[in-house]
């Protein structure tokens, strides 16, 4: 999930993005105030979102780590999690267990967290080796970041862990503040 989150960073680029993006009868690049309108909007109910990424996180943990506590019913923990972490409370209707495939496949068991967490890596790494700094020991310092980006996460692949190849870069565990700023939260 780090490497394909960081790219996604470039996508709310403008410098990027216009030249990636084409008007299908004019060949124009998006506009500039289309784009400033989709950044404005990008982070709206941010906040939910990521509470909603943290409330499945659990979900899957509790439910792979002792099932037997909610009554052997993944209905009785998504309940008990719902009504804690849900602001807008729990439809009776709701079912979503049964949508999480993800975590029943194999594919995320006791993992769905990984997402949040890559998410919260790949801003950090991002803010670290592009942020708009331009003096030359910044851009060096930025250099070395993004070697050590691509030796250590990039050419790696699955060999050694995400957090481990993290801190094989940036020297420390990740900090939150740069997604708390990506979402717009930091300052809420």
């Amino acid at each position: 999930e780090l490497p394909s989150q960081f790219m996604e960073n470039f996508c709310w680029e403008w410098d990027v993005l216009k030249h990636m993006t084409a008007h299908v009868d004019t060949g124009q690049p998006l506009p500039l105030e289309l784009f400033n309108k989709m950044l404005a909007a990008k982070n709206f109910q941010s906040g939910m979102q990521t509470t909603r990424q943290v409330e499945y996180g659990l979900f899957d943990m509790l439910v792979h780590r002792n099932p037997s506590e909610y009554g052997h019913s993944v209905m009785n923990v998504a309940t008990e999690l719902a009504l804690e972490f849900n602001l807008l409370g729990l439809a009776p209707w709701k079912r979503m267990p049964h949508t999480f495939y993800l975590i029943f496949s194999g594919a995320y068991s006791a993992g769905y967290y990984s997402y949040l967490f890559a998410e919260c890596m790949s801003s950090d790494l991002y803010k670290a080796i592009c942020s708009a700094d331009s003096d030359r020991s910044s851009k060096d310092a930025k250099g070395v970041v993004l070697q050590k980006f691509k030796a250590f996460i990039l050419e790696k692949g699955g060999v050694i862990g995400t957090k481990a190849g993290f801190h094989s870069v940036m020297g420390r565990p990740p900090n939150i503040n740069a997604l708390l700023d990506r979402l717009g939260l930091n300052d809420a």
